[in-house]
């Protein structure tokens, strides 16, 4: 895997070879977590957005629960 250089502005730097050392990672590593991160972060606030537009629509709520229904699979415990 290649590199390339990124611009940041010294305190973030700073923030990111704190969380570096603290966790034992290098600086590639860190920054790829926090990008990971971000990207978790930002699609698990698309999906919540989603959702609630969702239950705007009763209608389209109740279809939706009804397929999740639908498509549930048991986990095998209990």
């Amino acid at each position: 895997m290649g590199t390339t250089t990124i611009r940041v502005d010294t305190a973030t730097h700073s923030r990111l070879l704190e969380l570096s050392r603290a966790t034992g990672a290098s600086l590639i590593e860190t920054v790829r977590d926090a990008t990971e991160a971000l990207s978790r972060q930002r699609f698990a606030h698309q999906v919540a957005a989603e959702l609630d537009e969702l239950r705007q629509n009763p209608r389209a709520w109740e279809a939706y629960l009804a397929e999740a229904d639908d498509t549930s699979v048991s986990d095998g415990i209990g």
